[in-house]
């Protein structure tokens, strides 16, 4: 069976990894993956697989920002280019939202205004409904955010399918099988709250409310039903149609 790839470009901080654990632990559970995880650290210098050894790929979030085009982080944009022409399934979330964009042609930077953070509503644009991911879902719901950078410009050839009020292109789609979001699925509402105590003296400096941002912290279950329907219809969770065993998965590193 071929596992499921974590490209690890990042790490939760510190304090907020030793109580919630870290990106793998979150989208391992968000999406409910039955098979082994294959987790590589390429912001260490971990080299990656072939995009033919593996069922599919989670691009997980980073402090790193995209425009500083570290040495890790243009490979890995090679390395998303590549698994696009082998149509390997894909799904990016923040940090690996905007380096699959910028990989494909679009244009990341900062994102006017400043940073975004906290629970925020998302909204559908005409035509997400019919994306097999959206289907069924509210025209708005609600999804967790914490991004200084943003995809400014999606590649050409792009759908986008929903954005918040201030970043228009918080989820694109570039093929069948390859999908990314600004906002992150796999954060769970005491996530959430971590990184806005976390931030809380930068967002103060910033002009943002901390307190009424934390107060405004809430589930989002249909943000996390992105994720478990991507792992779902590429057959990567335990309750896909085709699921092949039943067993918990097991982490792997390269």
């Amino acid at each position: 069976m071929k596992p499921v790839l974590i490209i690890l470009t990042g790490r939760a901080p510190d304090n907020i990894r030793a109580r919630h654990g870290d990106f793998p632990h979150w989208f391992r559970v968000g999406a409910k993956l039955a098979r082994p995880l294959w987790i590589v650290d390429v912001a260490a210098g971990e080299p990656l697989p072939s995009p033919h050894t593996v069922s599919g790929s989670i691009i997980t979030g980073s402090a790193a920002m995209v425009t500083e085009r570290a040495a890790w982080s243009e490979r890995t944009a090679g390395w998303i280019r590549d698994a696009m022409d082998a149509e390997l399934p894909m799904f990016g979330v923040c940090f690996g939202h905007q380096l699959m964009a910028h990989a494909l042609g679009g244009r990341v930077d900062y994102l006017p205004g400043g940073r975004e953070i906290g629970t925020l509503p998302i909204s559908q644009y005409p035509g997400g409904s019919g994306d097999p991911l959206l289907s069924g879902l509210p025209t708005s719901f609600r999804a967790h955010t914490t991004h200084e950078q943003s995809v400014l410009e999606p590649p050409a050839g792009a759908t986008v399918l929903a954005g918040s009020s201030r970043d228009p292109n918080h989820f694109l789609r570039y093929g069948r099988h390859a999908t990314s979001v600004q906002f992150h699925p796999e954060f769970n509402a005491d996530v959430m709250r971590a990184y806005i105590r976390r931030k809380h003296s930068v967002m103060q400096q910033e002009g943002q409310d901390p307190q009424a941002t934390f107060r405004a912290v809430a589930p989002t279950p249909d943000a996390r039903r992105l994720l478990h329907r991507f792992a779902r219809l590429n057959h990567l969770a335990a309750d896909a149609p085709e699921a092949l065993t039943a067993q918990a998965p097991r982490d792997r590193v390269a």
